[in-house]
């Protein structure tokens, strides 16, 4: 059970970030389920009571600033849920750690599908939907991607990691 438990988040973040990178969507179900999870794999792991309620509070604020963020159109509303499901997971401690990944990978990330913008595309690869849709200057930047791996790269420094693992 701890094993499943342990890499459930990380498979989670894993599908987000394949989705947003082949479908520029990151479906409310896997965002249902990665919350779901938490409260599943908390209880099972024996989280205290105060520690999961800072989880819940932290998710909380994160999906109300992500959510004002959204409306003034500076990220999509899946990675507005997906920043809210992650720091779930993750809670103060780590969220912190976690948006400055976010925001280093994301930059990254933007700076290399720039760069592929700026390159003509074979007309092989042009018939692959998803990688058309990525070179499409007026498409926007599956951030999702930066935000999955940032939430792995700081997992472990998780409250519940430290419970499963231990």
């Amino acid at each position: 059970m701890n094993l499943v438990a342990l890499f459930f988040f990380p498979v989670a973040m894993a599908i987000a970030a394949s989705s947003d990178l082949l479908t520029m969507r990151i479906s409310n179900k896997l965002v249902l389920i990665l919350t779901a999870g938490f409260f599943v794999v908390a209880i099972a792991a024996n989280l205290p009571l105060q520690q999961f309620a800072m989880h819940v509070l932290c998710a909380l604020i994160v999906l109300a600033v992500a959510f004002g963020l959204f409306a003034l159109g500076f990220i999509g509303g899946g990675d507005a849920k997906l920043a809210a499901a992650t720091t779930l997971w993750l809670g103060f401690g780590a969220t912190l750690p976690y948006l400055g990944y976010t925001a280093i990978l994301g930059g990254v990330l933007t700076l290399l599908i720039l760069v592929l913008r700026g390159m003509p595309l074979a007309p092989v690869l042009a018939r692959m939907g998803w990688l058309a849709r990525l070179h499409n200057k007026r498409s926007g930047i599956p951030y999702g991607i930066a935000m999955a791996a940032a939430g792995i790269v700081v997992y472990s420094n998780s409250a519940i990691f430290e419970r499963l693992a231990a």
